[in-house]
């Protein structure tokens, strides 16, 4: 029996297929109550792209997407104990900041910024990852 639960299992090959790779992966993990969401891009999850050029917008679509796994995954926003912010380049370090700071405030998570050479893909601008902490005896809102 597992001991966690994958949420949206892909396969690179069908995600990427301008690159010759074949791993089995999904957007986020459940262990128990922790939830490990991966690195979240400028890309909805139909693989459109987001503000080509606007690492405000693509940190805005990144931050929708995060959200919206942590639901999946039974969690929310407000349970976001890390973040790991990648940039490509230092000058969007405010429209990336501004935004995330946007979907967290009052969280108070700690964070972690990277100023990297490039992302998976050359149109990404930015990547942020997070990990999330389910208090005990949490039940999500009811819709």
């Amino acid at each position: 029996m597992p001991t966690h639960t994958r949420i949206r299992m892909f396969n690179t090959k069908d995600t990427y297929p301008n690159q010759s790779l074949d791993n089995d992966l999904c957007q986020a993990v459940r262990a128990g109550n922790t939830v490990y969401v991966r690195g979240q891009v400028g890309t909805d999850f139909e693989g459109r792209l987001v503000g080509l050029g606007d690492p405000r917008a693509q940190t805005e679509q990144a931050m929708r997407n995060v959200k919206q796994l942590l639901e999946e995954a039974g969690s929310d926003l407000s349970h976001i104990v890390k973040t790991t912010t990648y940039l490509i380049d230092p000058r969007y370090r405010e429209p990336v900041y501004q935004e995330v700071g946007k979907w967290l405030k009052g969280v108070f998570p700690i964070s972690t910024g990277l100023v990297v050479s490039a992302l998976g893909q050359p149109q990404w601008l930015m990547e942020i990852d997070v990990i999330a902490v389910i208090p005990d005896n949490w039940q999500p809102a009811k819709a």
